[in-house]
């Protein structure tokens, strides 16, 4: 930290020293009383200018005369400063290698300007680091070093802390920033995500022990202090530096002005990157608007949660087409329109998809399939889940809040309202308590703790897929003398790190989960998975084969006539999966024998079979819970006051 501190130079006694920002006051600015050490030489005495110097023989008629015990002529008083080259400190080490001391303050001060620089050039997402990207000339740099430099003395030091502390903040923003786009394809929230840092923290526990959390907790705190007492270093060292070269700082920043409306006006590039930008600046700007718009969504989304076409809907009026019937909906973790779209994973997903298909139908089960818009990608499941069984849009976790401590009935609740449907949740990635259960409707939840699973942990998922769906079949499917059952599954097993991979086993030999210790071990390490982008998308399209082929041979082993499954992705995985696609789209299937249940769902136009054609019709996800409501209401008319379809681009 002391590189970035100017050393105290030695007083200047000559009339050509510094400021108080490095320049001397101009002689006729000095006003004060010389001290008694530098006040004028009595009547008689030599002026400064013509004292004998130290190396002349003879004395002064004022000297006394040499004796034992007393200095020489040749040696200064004992009141005289020492030379500096026998004086300890950093004064000493300068006189004595002046040339490193001199490479040492240019290089510090080089280093404080790339300080400053990358805070203002550095972009906030990691696919847009590049070289190109640091040559650039930053307006704000400029009208920043111009305001200091107009400031009085002690304003512009205050506003050179200030101003260090503040790009130091900024930097701590874009790369938070980076984070954020690498897992959920969008900027950091300033108002709405930060219950999200604590959520990271529990991940990064859950997927890399408590060790892993400690180091990457106490590295991003390092990081934080470090970036916020260097750049207000590096501030602080280049305004004294434009303090003490007031002129070539006032002409080197004029310039710099003229170049960058130049480079503007003619749209100057390299390599297809504007060399003038204003980009913090227009971050900035965002973000404040980002403020604004989370301070206002509180209000907005209470007006939207207000209205319910089906709030009024008499209890036997409710899902009246699916009377005696077990209906499922079940969430596959991660499981977006990248799986089926992108050419790495497309054939190995198809034929997963094609046998799932084939198998149910030779048990006497259809399909159909189309799409869904998720309001978030590569994390933020249970927004999307909410979303789903609302019908309403939940983006941020403001909105999750309102929504769970509101009277808004979901999917869920509204089968437990209509009396013939026992609830229940079953869901393995809850790991602590979860009082927004009952908001669902959920007359019982099995967590991981409650589903008899004594297996491993596959990195974050406690359990498995195909354990998860057979102790549904224990626990109430396969129950005998049962009211219909209404589930909510989660099936966890596509979750990130996807490393390692279970493997669908023989039903019969799932027992208690142990056999899953040997599985585990022929699975891959996530450290070294994620050293590796293309790796990482392997292990995902295998986690995604293993979630689709445990579901259809749930299916096709338990299912029977009473059977209506509705499964979908929740969101799209992170964008190391995706690789660079920014799309939520996200598949949707219902699966079902009874011929009647799919007649009411056919005017939907979704494709036949698991796997949805690519211009299948695409909804936001909020749209599912009326339309589906809709058609499984009385003869599939629409509920008085249902509103129109709310598809989202």
């Amino acid at each position: 930290m002391s590189l970035f501190t100017r050393s105290r130079q030695p007083s200047d006694t000559t009339g050509g020293g510094a400021e108080e920002d490095g320049a001397a006051p101009a002689p006729e600015e000095v006003t004060e009383a010389a001290p008694p050490s530098e006040a004028a030489p009595p009547p008689g005495a030599a002026p400064p200018s013509e004292a004998p110097s130290p190396s002349d023989d003879t004395l002064s008629p004022e000297a006394p005369p040499p004796s034992d015990g007393t200095p020489s002529p040749e040696a200064p008083p004992s009141s005289e400063a020492a030379p500096a080259a026998a004086r300890p400190g950093r004064s000493g080490l300068r006189q004595r290698w002046p040339r490193t001391a001199r490479g040492v303050t240019v290089g510090t001060t080089l280093l404080a300007g790339a300080l400053v620089l990358f805070a203002l050039l550095v972009p906030n997402r990691v696919e847009r680091l590049a070289f190109d990207a640091f040559l650039r000339l930053p307006a704000e740099g400029i009208l920043l070093a111009a305001l200091l430099l107009a400031l009085p003395p002690r304003p512009r030091r205050i506003a050179a802390v200030v101003s260090g502390v503040l790009l130091g903040l900024l930097t701590v923003l874009k790369l938070v920033d980076m984070g954020f786009y690498q897992t959920l394809a969008r900027p950091f929230d300033l108002v709405l995500d930060w219950i999200l840092l604590d959520d990271a923290a529990d991940f990064v526990r859950e997927s890399f022990g408590r060790g892993g959390q400690v180091l990457a907790v106490a590295g991003v705190i390092v990081l934080f202090v470090s970036l916020l007492v260097l750049m207000t270093l590096a501030t602080v060292r280049l305004t004294g530096l434009m303090a003490r070269h007031r002129p070539a700082a006032a002409r080197t920043l004029l310039a710099l002005g003229v170049v960058w409306i130049t480079c503007v006006t003619l749209g100057v590039r390299i390599t297809g990157v504007p060399v003038a930008t204003r980009g913090t600046a227009e971050m900035l700007g965002n973000r404040v608007e980002q403020v604004r718009a989370g301070l206002r969504d509180a209000r907005v989304f209470e007006e939207q949660a207000a209205v319910d076409a089906f709030a009024r809907t008499p209890p036997d009026q409710l899902f009246t087409g699916l009377r005696g019937k077990d209906v499922l909906f079940t969430f596959i973790e991660s499981y977006g329109r990248v799986a089926i779209d992108d050419p790495a994973m497309a054939e190995p997903i198809d034929a997963v998809l094609t046998e799932g298909t084939d198998r149910l139908r030779s048990a006497g089960f259809a399909s159909r399939s189309g799409w869904l818009t998720s309001p978030v990608t590569g994390a933020g499941s249970w927004l999307a889940h909410s979303t789903f069984l609302s019908g309403l849009w939940i983006e941020n976790q403001q909105r999750y809040r309102s929504l769970t401590t509101s009277d808004r009935m979901t999917l869920t609740s509204y089968f437990r309202k209509a009396g013939d449907w026992r609830t229940v949740g079953i869901v393995p990635g809850v790991r602590r308590a979860w009082p927004e259960g009952k908001f669902f409707g959920l007359d019982h939840i099995y967590d991981s703790e409650h589903l008899g699973y004594h297996g491993p942990y596959f990195s974050w998922t406690p359990v498995p897929d195909q354990f998860s769906l057979e102790a549904f079949e224990r626990l109430e499917h396969g129950r005998k003398d049962r009211r219909p059952i209404m589930a909510e599954i989660i099936l966890a097993s596509s979750h990130n790190p996807w490393s390692p991979v279970a493997r669908v086993i023989d039903w019969d030999d799932l027992g208690d989960g142990s056999v899953f210790h040997e599985i585990k071990k022929e699975g891959t390490d996530p450290k070294e998975v994620w050293k590796d982008p293309e790796k990482v998308r392997t292990e995902y399209r295998r986690a995604i084969e293993y979630s689709l082929r445990s579901l259809t041979e749930w299916v096709e082993r338990y299912g029977d006539e009473d059977t209506v499954l509705v499964f979908l992705g929740d969101h799209q995985p992170v964008p190391t999966v995706t690789a660079g696609d920014t799309g939520k789209d996200v598949p949707v299937t219902i699966v079902a024998r009874d011929e009647k249940v799919l007649e009411r769902v056919e005017e939907w136009g979704w494709t036949d079979g698991l796997k949805p054609a690519p211009d299948a019709p695409r909804w936001g996800m909020d749209a599912f819970r009326d339309r589906f409501m809709t058609a499984f209401g009385p003869q599939g008319a629409p509920a008085a006051g249902a509103p129109a379809s709310r598809e989202r681009p």
